[in-house]
């Protein structure tokens, strides 16, 4: 593949990624839609999308991929994501979950005695500092209840992202997860059917997140990734929380405080020490 269509790829899945934290906070902020709705409306126009997509692609459709474990991983995920952005800011939520994540998969390489070397010490260090001085109570910390959500959506995308390691067919695999995973939103929508509110701009902006940020958006990155190293694929995702920080200011009109630019600093920097050093 060219290089100027891989860094294109790369760029449109980025964007993707960002846009799922603008969107939601779009969603939910000014209450056009309900967190569970959301989640619901999310999930399933992922699902079709995919679905879609594998059909025009020809072969297996998703049906015969992916696993109940992972779907479940998925769900818990999309939900933590929607509940956390009723309280939390774009920036803040995009930084709290990318820094879950990490921290997952880099918790299951220690747990897995993968040693670290001097600069991804430093790194782990570094960012685990960023994100306590992120959380500390203080006028300009993110509500606490939000963060906890958020964290836990960081580490069900970490565990799904564990899970999806080595699959032959990664595409397929997220549409057979993002299809088990409907029928677990749609039981958490009707649970909460009584808190249920949308309007029109709710369900568009639902939609949008689930079609296209999320499904197109993965197939995207599937397309990509193949091509970076795999030190590549994860420096290059530190470019989300910035993204949607630039997003949150230009489409919420949110204000970055000097709390957000130095923990993201602490935070994004350590992640890449950490990465640096496992690419050495």
């Amino acid at each position: 593949m060219p290089p100027i269509r891989i860094a294109l790829l790369t760029t449109l899945a980025m964007l993707a990624f960002a846009a799922n934290s603008i969107l939601c906070r779009l969603a939910l902020r000014d209450g056009h839609i309900d967190a569970a709705s959301f989640t619901a409306l999310r999930v399933c126009s992922g699902a079709l999308i995919l679905w879609a997509l594998l059909r025009l692609r020809g072969g297996a459709t998703g049906a015969s991929h992916g696993n109940w474990p992972s779907a479940l991983a998925l769900f818990v995920y999309a939900a933590g994501f929607s509940f956390a952005y009723l309280s939390l800011s774009a920036a803040t939520g995009a930084l709290l979950l990318f820094g879950a994540v990490q921290a997952t998969m880099i918790g299951y390489g220690l747990w897995h005695r993968e040693h670290l070397g001097r600069l991804q010490t430093v790194g782990l260090a570094l960012a685990a500092a960023g994100l306590v001085a992120l959380v500390l109570p203080g006028l300009s910390a993110p509500p606490l209840g939000g963060s906890l959500l958020m964290a836990l959506a960081g580490v069900a995308w970490g565990a799904y992202s564990l899970r999806g390691r080595g699959g032959r067919d990664p595409a397929a695999s997220t549409a057979g997860n993002f299809a088990r995973a409907a029928p677990l939103a749609l039981a958490l929508s009707a649970i909460t059917l009584q808190q249920a509110q949308t309007d029109m701009a709710g369900i568009a902006y639902a939609l949008a997140s689930g079609g296209l940020a999320s499904g197109i958006g993965y197939v995207i990155w599937y397309m990509a990734m193949p091509q970076l190293r795999a030190a590549s694929a994860a420096s290059v995702q530190l470019s989300v929380p910035v993204i949607a920080a630039l997003g949150g200011v230009v489409f919420l009109g949110e204000a970055i405080t000097p709390r957000l630019v130095y923990s993201s600093i602490a935070i994004l920097g350590g992640i890449a020490l950490v990465i640096a050093g496992r690419r050495r």
